[in-house]
């Protein structure tokens, strides 16, 4: 796979061109938080060029501390004036809850594998119960996980009032963004 890397970067360097004088600050003004998901391409579903915004990523979008760190950079150093977090449809923190994590972790640091009986671990040696300490942001719910991560995004003291956030979910079966209203709409908790 390394070799199939660098030859791709290899490719896209030889063409670079211009791309080298891109500004630091996005310019569009805006950034996406969203899932790690390989099916989710936001340059092509939010219709991005290199240079417009920042994408932040991680398992299930979610608004962990260090997401919301890199918004606040994106906004304070680098401009960002709008926000949106898009979780997905078919999303694998669907799939699994902190126990389960842990209990897989604990049996094994080995690649699990799911089916219809749910998740189970290839290799029972060498675990650890260091996973049955950390919460994995795991969902139940997508529109209420969205709800969620805009409220503790907007509730943070280091987010001021006028950053537009918005909350949606893009359908994995279409590849349509679908708003979810509630986090769109969501005020910045009162003192």
């Amino acid at each position: 796979m390394v070799n199939e890397v660098l030859t791709a970067n290899s490719e896209y360097a030889n063409n670079f061109g211009e791309k080298a004088n891109l500004p630091m600050p996005p310019g569009r003004k805006f950034s996406i938080l969203t899932c790690m998901d390989a099916r989710l391409d936001p340059a092509k579903y939010a219709g991005l060029a290199e240079g417009d915004a920042h994408v932040i990523r991680n398992a299930g979008g979610r608004a962990t501390d260090d997401a919301i760190r890199s918004l606040v950079i994106s906004y304070k150093l680098l401009g960002t004036r709008e926000w949106f977090v898009i979780h997905h449809t078919d999303c694998g923190m669907l799939t699994f809850t902190n126990e389960i994590m842990g209990d897989l972790l604990s049996q094994s640091l080995k690649p699990a594998r799911v089916d219809e009986n749910g998740w189970h671990d290839t290799n029972t040696k060498e675990g650890t119960n260091e996973g049955r300490f950390i919460n994995w942001l795991t969902i139940s719910d997508n529109e209420k996980s969205v709800v969620e991560d805009v409220q503790r995004i907007r509730g943070n003291a280091m987010v001021p009032n006028d950053i537009a956030i918005y909350g949606y979910i893009f359908d994995c079966s279409t590849g349509k963004l679908n708003e979810v209203k509630l986090a769109s709409e969501a005020e910045k908790p009162s003192d």
